[in-house]
């Protein structure tokens, strides 16, 4: 019995010793990463060839579709 506790007790220590470890190096990872990625919220950018802003004049949106409701065929 004496010999399960010699050999399981430091392993056990060990253990925490190293997950708490990760843990923090995780921790401090990410918040570098946080740092140099900064998220900034407003307004998206519009998608690559899109019309722009100052040509919406030239271009308008396509119609809507309309789905015919057989109202005259009544």
């Amino acid at each position: 019995m004496g010999m399960v506790i010699v050999l399981s007790l430091p392993l056990i220590l060990f253990s925490l010793l190293l997950g708490f470890g990760c843990y923090l190096f995780g921790r401090a990872k990410g918040r570098q990463e946080a740092y140099a990625n900064a998220q900034v919220f407003g307004t998206p950018a519009p998608p690559a060839g899109s019309v722009a802003a100052s040509d919406s004049r030239k271009a308008s949106p396509p119609a809507p579709y309309f789905k015919a409701d057989n109202s005259t065929n009544v």
